[in-house]
């Protein structure tokens, strides 16, 4: 459990430190952690940031490298967040811009891929 735990405060600190990393980029983080529609297929969205007329939804990974980091988006997990997406769009009547990111945390770098799903 402890290992979990490290893990659980790893993640995180990650989606701190990437919340710090959009802001200075002049994003304004609206949501983190945002869940919708628990045990219902739905995902858990970890940052959703607007610039001007753009929404941003933010996977955030932290791996030991940029390769492993964009192999742990899997396939699923895509879906999910495309209809967590989706539910949040529709539930603030959303007319902009709208994308995926995933901020990739390694020990030695932040990598910022902009519309990466």
């Amino acid at each position: 459990m402890n290992s979990k735990m490290n893990s659980y405060k790893t993640g995180i600190f990650s989606e701190i430190l990437a919340c710090i990393y959009l802001q200075l980029h002049g994003y304004k983080i609206l949501h983190r952690r945002y869940i919708t529609g628990k045990n219902t297929g739905r995902a858990e969205i970890d940052i959703i940031a607007k610039h001007g007329d753009l929404i941003a939804f933010i996977e955030v990974k932290r791996r030991k490298n940029i390769v492993k980091a964009l192999d742990a988006v899997t396939p699923r997990q895509i879906i999910r967040l495309r209809r967590a997406a989706e539910t949040y769009i529709s539930h603030i009547n959303w007319t902009g811009n709208a994308r995926f990111d995933v901020i990739i945390i390694t020990p030695f770098k932040i990598k910022w891929i902009h519309a990466a799903i």
